[in-house]
């Protein structure tokens, strides 16, 4: 894996120089806790207003029939919508980990009818947000809580997923153990993210060693960069409209802007884009 440290740089845009100086007053734990920092201020930035995706997107021959108020976010509808659409969730109970700003788990609480799903961010500005934004649809509940540390007994779910967010963790083993602690025998595990060659053959021989069996494995790297390219106009134009001039190029990097280095590392093999599927 890119080391969380190298992982909140990357995305976040910041120049080596300043980024090297900020370590030497951080804790320990560097990457969790300047995620959470990001993220709480991105639940705030108008930028992004009342937008419910902040992921990269996703284009291949398999799209969603979407209503028409769903169209404007379809991109980023299709990156949740390839992660579960092999997975049975009417009348499930669902875990997504990671939930950002909610857009995701409303759709699929909408669509797809779980019994319940539990959206957990570890922001608490995040989990307001979405609270105020998708709060009356029934069978979804917005909730902070940890990734590496999920506060649910044993084998409660059904499925748990979790989108573009576990480059984010300080220990990917841990949430993993995690999942598999929370999930019912047979449920599955839809993951999908992105990260370098030798850091995806780790995270597979991690699934594997805690006893996952892996029903998928994809590398989706040109479909990501398809909708990056799709929509990396309009990315940029909200940023540069809700965002001032020092903070903007982070911004952009996050949003994985056509010519930021998160882009460019996709378009030159550095990064690839991943999806598995496993099955407790």
């Amino acid at each position: 894996m890119l080391s969380q440290v190298e992982g909140v740089k990357l995305r976040l845009g910041i120049p080596a120089r300043i980024f090297a100086t900020m370590l030497k007053f951080l804790p320990g734990r560097v990457g969790d806790r300047m995620w959470k920092w990001w993220y709480q201020r991105l639940a705030k930035a108008k930028a992004w207003g009342e937008f419910g995706f902040m992921n990269y997107g996703f284009i291949d021959d398999d799209q969603p029939t979407l209503e028409a108020d769903d169209e404007s976010d379809r991109l980023f509808i299709q990156l949740y919508h390839m992660n579960i659409r092999d997975i049975e969730l009417n009348g499930k109970q669902v875990l997504e980990v990671g939930s950002g700003r909610g857009g995701g788990a409303n759709w699929i609480a909408r669509t797809y009818d779980p019994k319940s799903l539990t959206a957990m961010d570890y922001s608490a500005a995040a989990v307001k947000l979405c609270s105020r934004m998708y709060g009356r649809q029934k069978n979804l509940t917005f909730i902070e809580g940890n990734a590496m540390k999920l506060p649910f007994e044993d084998n409660s779910f059904d499925v748990v997923y979790n989108v573009e967010s576990s480059h984010c963790y300080s220990d990917m083993d841990a949430f993993v153990d995690e999942v598999h602690r929370v999930l019912k025998p047979g449920g599955h595990f839809a993951w999908t993210d992105f990260r370098d060659a030798k850091t995806i053959e780790g995270i597979r021989n991690k699934f594997s060693s805690s006893e996952f069996e892996i029903l998928k494995d994809a590398d989706i790297t040109k479909e990501v960069l398809a909708a990056l390219d799709e929509i990396s106009d309009d990315k940029q134009s909200r940023i540069q409209k809700g965002t001032g001039r020092i903070i903007r190029r982070s911004f952009e990097t996050f949003a994985g802007v056509r010519g930021t280095p998160v882009y460019e590392a996709f378009t030159k093999g550095e990064l690839g884009y991943y999806r598995c599927l496993l099955r407790k």
